[in-house]
């Protein structure tokens, strides 16, 4: 079981995705302003972070958390699916994937588990 933080401003959304992962067999910590914060308190092994968000943008987010925990695996969740939003998530935001919403439960699923496994390869 893996620890999972979501940050996302919606808290219908947050719902949803604890509900998949905690099925999935994986523990959820939720944040929303203060998950910069909350990082070194949660010690996420995965942060699922939305892109749109008041205040600090989830780019802005990813480059903090990846400047402070490198290891922390962070995929883009949002509505931004053009392929300039990927570019940005990836290449500048230094995130790990980018998973478009809305998506399928399962998919969303098999997305977290193969990113943690292919984390656990590369160390």
């Amino acid at each position: 079981m893996a620890k999972v933080m979501v940050v996302d401003d919606e808290p219908e959304m947050v719902f949803l995705l604890r509900s998949v992962l905690e099925a999935g067999g994986h523990e959820v910590a939720t944040s929303g302003e203060e998950a910069l914060e909350r990082l070194e308190q949660v010690e996420p092994e995965l942060v699922l972070l939305d892109v749109m968000m008041p205040g600090m943008s989830g780019w802005e987010t990813c480059r903090e958390i990846k400047r402070r925990r490198p290891e922390v695996i962070v995929a883009m969740l949002t509505i931004k699916g053009e392929d300039e939003d990927k570019l940005i998530s990836l290449e500048e935001a230094g995130a790990d994937w980018h998973i478009r919403k809305p998506f399928e439960n399962e998919a969303l699923l098999q997305t977290v588990n193969w990113l943690l496994e292919r984390h656990i390869r590369r160390e």
